[in-house]
Formats: structure tokens, C-alpha cells, sequence
């Protein structure tokens, strides 16, 4: 199964976004991408062999943004007991799917809900050091 490049492009610049945040790291487990931070998933990608479609699953707690999530073209509550707690699977591949900036704000939120006080003050400290630096230009 031929995998779509737009979704491909998208899925890379999740990931690169992802593995961007203070102690993200990527793992294979089960043979599907992950990012973790201190050993906990903050974003499932998948696999991107063409075998299933492409997709990413998040854990969103603000109500907005889970409603907005599920509301894309194909989104579901995560397999596994996963979506009681939040989880998304949100495709990248259908007409209508969300663009990667959103889907990169996602993972953010995603990455809060998971990664210790300590590595969300990291990230903080890293946000508002680029506003000051685009601020002082």
C-alpha cells in the first residue's frame, strides 16, 4: 500500500517537532514509532511502511481540544482502554485532516499532560527565552 507523501511530510515534521521537546526520545516498541519523556509515551506515530494508515494518537485533557480532535475525519478514541484517559488517534491521510501546525500544538499538549513539573518548566523556560529573542529583534 502506497503511503501518501503529503501525510508522510506531515508525520515527519510531528516527529521532528516531538523529538525537539526537553528529554523526548524515540523508541520502536511493538514496531510502531514513539516519543517518550522520562520513559513515559507523550505521542504514538505508528508505522509508516504503508501497512496501516498513517496517524498519530495524543493524550489531550483540555476538553476544547479533544472535542476539536475528535471531530477530524476519521479520529477515534485510542484502542486499548487508552481513550477513557484521553488518548486521540487522529488520521493524517484523509481529505480534511489536520495540518501538522496543529497537530505540532497537540503534542505539546500531549507532552504537558505526560512530562514531570520539572521538564514543563524546561519547556516553558525554552518558549519564553525564543519570544524574548524575537521580541528583541
Amino acid at each position: 500500500m502506497a503511503v501518501p507523501r503529503n501525510a508522510l511530510r506531515k508525520r515527519e515534521k510531528v516527529r521532528d517537532w516531538a523529538l525537539r521537546l526537553p528529554g523526548a526520545l524515540e523508541e520502536h516498541p511493538w514496531g510502531e514509532t514513539v516519543a517518550k519523556v522520562d520513559r513515559k509515551v507523550f505521542v504514538f506515530l505508528g508505522v509508516d511502511d504503508g501497512s496501516h494508515p498513517l496517524g498519530v494518537t495524543v493524550k489531550l485533557t483540555d476538553e476544547t481540544a479533544h472535542a476539536h480532535a475528535l471531530a477530524c475525519p476519521g479520529a477515534e478514541p485510542a484502542g486499548y482502554g487508552l481513550g477513557k484517559a484521553g488518548w486521540v488517534r487522529v488520521p493524517l491521510e484523509p481529505a480534511g485532516a489536520p495540518p501538522a501546525e496543529l497537530l505540532c500544538d497537540w503534542v505539546e499538549e500531549s507532552y504537558r499532560t505526560v512530562a514531570t513539573k520539572r521538564r514543563v518548566a524546561e519547556l516553558d523556560a525554552r518558549t519564553a527565552e525564543r519570544a524574548a529573542e524575537r521580541t528583541a529583534r
